[in-house]
């Protein structure tokens, strides 16, 4: 029973309410980052792919950059070093600007990559059918490439939900930050607390795996 008892103070109405208000911040912050980072990613994979003379290059610098970087470091540039040049964000827009240009980066070599896979001989059976390179990208390439990229942007998307919780350390009101308070009350609330915050990436994030890999199963 003594083992019992923070479980059964921590579990309380209004402590739930509180984790589940915490939560949805997540989910809404993983939401609007994934749209974004798809949409950036997106364009970015595609002009790559395209070999862009000038325009490819620089894209490459960028995004190798940031993927070498550690998400943490950018989420502190982006709150506390942008202020300094005049562009300052609250903490929600901050992390979500923050996860976007991180996300985006990985997703641009995701996209690019899928489109690396498909046969060049595609490419040429699309212009001598009458069709111009965007068009031939856009109903020929593209289709056949996403249906090969959905397993790994789901991954992706994944490690984004997962990687919000970075940004407690610019006290965005997420379910670790809102946990944080609830066991700052008391030391013994700690084990119960990370239990059921783990338990909320848990439902979601293995939720979104199960579909990752039935879609990656339809691709074999």
């Amino acid at each position: 029973m003594d083992f019992l008892a923070p479980f059964i103070e921590v579990y309380t109405t209004d402590h739930l309410r509180f984790l589940l208000e915490g939560f949805w911040v997540t989910l809404k912050v993983a939401a609007i980052s994934i749209v974004l980072s798809f949409i950036f990613g997106g364009i970015v994979g595609t002009l790559r792919y395209a070999k862009i003379p000038v325009v490819s290059q620089l894209l490459a610098v960028i995004v190798e950059t940031i993927r070498n970087l550690p998400l943490l470091l950018i989420i502190f540039f982006t709150y506390f070093a942008l202020p300094e040049i005049g562009i300052e964000m609250e903490i929600t827009a901050a992390a979500i600007a923050a996860l976007t240009v991180f996300e985006s980066a990985m997703i641009s070599e995701i996209i690019r990559s899928g489109l690396n896979s498909i046969e060049k001989g595609q490419i040429e059976a699309g212009r001598a059918s009458g069709l111009n390179y965007i068009q031939t990208l856009r109903y020929i390439i593209m289709p056949q490439a996403l249906r090969r990229m959905v397993p790994p942007l789901v991954s992706q998307f994944i490690s984004l939900l997962k990687d919000t919780s970075l940004a407690v350390v610019i006290a965005l009101p997420d379910v670790l930050h809102n946990g944080q308070i609830i066991y700052a009350q008391k030391g013994s609330y700690v084990v119960p607390v990370l239990v059921i915050v783990s338990f909320m990436y848990f439902i979601v994030n293995y939720a979104l795996s199960m579909i990752a890999r039935r879609l990656e199963l339809k691709q074999i």
